[in-house]
């Protein structure tokens, strides 16, 4: 593989999307970024009194019926800040990122913010509801599929609203896979295969 890639991993809930990105992460010896973004992005607005859920709730928290900027009011901090920054952050912090070396980024609409960089693979892992279903109940707590997909309402809310494209169209991305067909290590294994055919 050449040097300076970026795989960009976006990922229905209930898939094996992080674990997937953790397995190429450790095949190719990258770093993975995931959480990590938001707390740089969040300690650039400097914002450093919020935990793990409400940074979550702020990063989801998107008006599509207007472009005015959301305060933190219900965090009790300082006013004119906004959900639009904190995305606008962490773009910056995604790009940053990529530029300084090789890695895997789960998440936080990379593909888009880096479409126009070189040697960067936008992977997206979906599966049918079945899987899904099952995955929910064995290995994210006992989620319902209900819950799967409010979660993906959610990421597809804030995907849509701030990078003008649809979530999950296959068009966005370099590859699609389902991660219900094979093991997400032999899934691992033909992305790597997919990249390196498209590098020579």
């Amino acid at each position: 593989m050449k040097e300076n890639i970026v795989i960009t991993v976006s990922r229905k809930y209930g898939c094996g999307g992080r674990e997937l990105a953790n397995i190429l992460a450790e095949k190719l010896n990258l770093k993975l970024y995931d959480r990590q973004i938001v707390h740089i992005a969040a300690a650039k607005l400097g914002i450093d009194d919020l935990n793990e859920q409400d940074l979550l709730e702020l990063e989801n928290t998107v008006h599509p019926l207007t472009m005015a900027f959301m305060p933190f009011r219900s965090f009790g901090i300082r006013m004119g800040e906004s959900s639009r920054g904190m995305f606008l952050s962490e773009a910056t912090a995604v790009r940053k990122l990529a530029n300084s070396g090789s890695c895997v980024i789960l998440g936080r609409c990379a593909d888009y913010i880096l479409d126009d960089m070189p040697n960067v693979f936008s992977i997206f892992v979906t599966a049918d509801d079945e899987y899904r279903e099952k995955r929910g109940k064995e290995v994210y707590g006992g989620k319902t599929l209900k819950e799967l997909d409010i979660e993906d309402g959610k990421r597809a809310r804030y995907y849509n609203y701030y990078t003008g494209q649809q979530w999950g169209k296959p068009s966005n991305y370099d590859l699609v896979v389902n991660a219900g067909t094979a093991s997400l290590d032999e899934i691992a294994d033909a992305i790597i295969k997919y990249i390196n055919a498209l590098q020579k």
